[in-house]
């Protein structure tokens, strides 16, 4: 009894140093809550805690993992929200009186359009009190103007003088064999053109049908377009020789159609018309399909020179050449015609015939 008595006494420092230690570990730390789970219908109840009521003095002397130390503890998380909050970017408008803005400044908008234009304030005066080129105020003004009118002339207002021999070719079909040419030239302005056109036809036996030449003054009214006036002259070896007053339009269609409409007006009184367009299908860059249709009309019969009123003549043509340099071309092709109207009848008359269908070997060119 003694013994015992002496051990439990011997122990009681020992146990009282124990728990003086292990409260000293726990001082100061706050158990963590119970961690906060999705949101529940119902409020579940804590769980309860294994360790409630035990005499954790008993534990004494265990070699527990020790806890480890938390590193918020004794911080003010208060403060630290505040601090890791992304700060609030000041209002730079702050402070200011929005409705004096509603005056600004007096910009004209779509709103101050009148007749569809926005009313532009005009240049003051001062703007208009030295001359129209600065460079006069330097140097000499007749020598200015001089060299305005030669940078002009070098830019764009030079003349130029052109060739082009459209066709110039051989047939050959049921009919006798034939030849035939179309050239045309001008020189002139971007604007103003003197322009001249010729063709004709005749049988290869040398017997020359028709020759026809005109002389034009021709003026540009859009891009790709000029209207023309002037004189044409048709020599024909078998008959009387006609002058024509000709007024007419040629240009560049959309999709690049090369088009041209004239009528003529005799020194008798008789009046013809003239269509014709053509295009260039380019197969390759050297290579180019090139059709083309001509109509001939007439207002009224002319017996002297074989034709009726109304539709006259149709020709169409497929020709194929192949561009050996831009300015040359040889080509082949085919080409059918026929006469409608009282002018076949006249062809019927004369022992030709109204249609003819030609396989035509030529040549295109310009300088």
């Amino acid at each position: 009894m003694n013994r015992a008595l002496l051990t439990a006494v011997a122990a009681l420092p020992l146990m009282l140093a124990a728990n003086t230690a292990l409260a000293q570990s726990h001082a100061g730390h706050a158990m963590p809550a119970t961690p906060v789970t999705q949101a529940q219908p119902k409020a579940q109840k804590p769980a309860a805690d294994p360790d409630a009521g035990h005499n954790m003095s008993g534990h004494a002397g265990h070699t527990a993992a020790p806890a480890q130390a938390d590193p918020h503890a004794g911080h003010n998380m208060g403060a630290q929200a505040s601090q890791t909050a992304a700060p609030a970017q000041a209002d730079p408008h702050a402070g200011h009186n929005m409705s004096a803005m509603r005056g600004g400044p007096n910009i004209p908008t779509s709103v101050d359009a009148v007749g569809g234009r926005l009313v532009e304030t005009p240049p003051p005066a001062p703007a208009f009190a030295n001359p129209a080129h600065a460079a006069d105020l330097l140097f000499d003004p007749a020598l200015m103007a001089a060299s305005r009118q030669l940078l002009l002339l070098e830019n764009g207002g030079m003349g130029s003088t052109s060739l082009f021999i459209d066709k110039l070719e051989a047939g050959f079909g049921d009919a006798p064999n034939s030849y035939g040419w179309s050239a045309f030239g001008w020189t002139g302005g971007d604007i103003n053109r003197f322009w001249w056109k010729t063709e004709g036809e005749g049988e290869s036996k040398g017997k020359l049908h028709e020759v026809e030449v005109q002389a034009l003054y021709s003026r540009a009214i859009a891009p790709f377009w000029d209207v023309q006036a002037g004189v044409r002259h048709d020599f024909r070896p078998d008959g009387e020789d006609t002058t024509h007053l000709t007024a007419g339009i040629q240009g560049v269609a959309p999709y690049w159609f090369e088009t041209g409409a004239a009528l003529y007006l005799s020194t008798e009184g008789d009046l013809t018309a003239h269509l014709e367009a053509e295009y260039d299908q380019r197969i390759t860059q050297k290579w180019i399909l090139q059709p083309s249709l001509e109509v001939a009309l007439s207002a009224s019969d002319i017996p002297e020179l074989e034709i009726g009123s109304g539709l006259t003549s149709v020709t169409a043509g497929l020709r194929l050449r192949y561009e050996i340099r831009k300015e040359f071309a040889p080509y082949v092709g085919v080409e059918w015609s026929r006469s409608f109207g009282d002018t076949a009848d006249y062809a019927r008359a004369r022992g030709d015939r109204v249609d003819d269908t030609r396989f035509v070997i030529g040549i295109k060119a310009w300088l």
